[in-house]
């Protein structure tokens, strides 16, 4: 008899299997391991990248912005990119540039800028254009602050009937990293993730545990850089990623998103509720994930819990290596 968890990645096997180009729609703040992920996704065959966006997180908009037309540029990938929100929805703006340098994507002499990309849309309006107009539904994949995933669903509620999955690197099923129990994606704008989680749509989280597991050690390091183009570009910017060490291991959030659309079988998953603490005067951004069901709420999210380590570094190196 199968377990409830061995049928969901046993469907979500299927599922891959028999979808050679999933459209998917990527909203990020460029950041170093979100270079990474980046990376990985434009060069996976079964994903369908139709449109980047930015919002404010590790970095300013505009710093953010710029880092993603470079890595544009870097990938000579033509796909459009849109430039979303500047803050969050009711808090100052917060970043992470003690984690990934003033500029957010400090270590590289990237080339120009690919500006020729960046459409004259917000970010919500060309979500909205393309969502509507894709023949199939959609997945978002949110590996920064969820800004721009709220705006969406608050000025185009229909746009939900068009989405099949949100995925996103983002929350704790313990500890934090911005707050004692708040993951950073999460705390820069927990109101945003609250509307996220609250929409109704099927989603899948990479918490930050997770990420804690998904490390790049220094005999990996050694390894990427050997490995193209990309792989000279990745180890540029790990000298100067604080996110972990570079000596004793560096942390992966953001590929892990991509990896659970690419290789759920490497993850442990809990279908669970999820809940967002806006208001907690310690606890603000705080992902409430409910794995023992004391709170009596129905599941809206299906999260990781695990990571099969081994397994998630081979994936990564294989990935990277099918890069340019």
């Amino acid at each position: 008899m199968c377990s409830d968890k061995a049928l969901y990645q046993k469907n979500r096997s299927e599922e891959m299997t028999n979808l050679t180009a999933r459209p998917i729609i990527i909203d990020t703040d460029p950041g170093i391991d979100d270079a990474v992920a980046i990376a990985i996704a434009l060069y996976a065959e079964e994903l369908d990248v139709r449109l980047l966006t930015t919002v404010s997180g590790n970095v300013s908009l505009a710093k953010v912005t710029t880092n993603l037309l470079k890595l544009m540029a870097f990938f000579e990938k033509e796909i459009p990119v849109a430039a979303g929100a500047y803050q969050p929805l009711m808090r100052e703006v917060v970043d992470a540039s003690d984690i990934h340098g003033s500029t957010g994507m400090d270590g590289y002499d990237f080339p120009a800028a690919a500006e020729h990309l960046l459409t004259g849309r917000h970010a919500v309006e060309e979500m909205y254009h393309t969502i509507m107009a894709s023949e199939e539904k959609m997945t978002l994949v949110g590996i920064g602050p969820l800004t721009n995933f709220a705006l969406l669903f608050s000025t185009y509620p229909a746009v939900k009937e068009k989405i099949a999955e949100i995925v996103i690197m983002g929350g704790s099923t313990g500890r934090g990293n911005k707050g004692v129990l708040s993951e950073f994606n999460i705390a820069v704008d927990p109101e945003a993730a609250k509307i996220v989680f609250e929409a109704g749509l099927p989603i899948a989280v990479a918490p930050l545990d997770v990420g804690w597991k998904a490390l790049v050690l220094p005999e990996d390091s050694e390894i990427i850089k050997t490995l193209g183009k990309t792989g000279d570009m990745m180890y540029q910017l790990f000298k100067k990623y604080r996110g972990g060490s570079f000596t004793t291991g560096l942390k992966m959030y953001d590929a892990c998103a991509v990896a659970y659309l690419l290789e759920p079988e490497m993850f442990t998953i809990a279908e669970t509720f999820v809940g967002i603490e806006t208001t907690g005067e310690y606890t603000a951004g705080a992902t409430i994930v409910d794995l023992k069901g004391y709170l009596g709420k129905p599941a809206n999210a299906n999260v990781c819990i695990d990571v099969d380590e081994a397994r998630f570094k081979a994936w990564m190196l294989k990935r990277i290596k099918n890069c340019i």
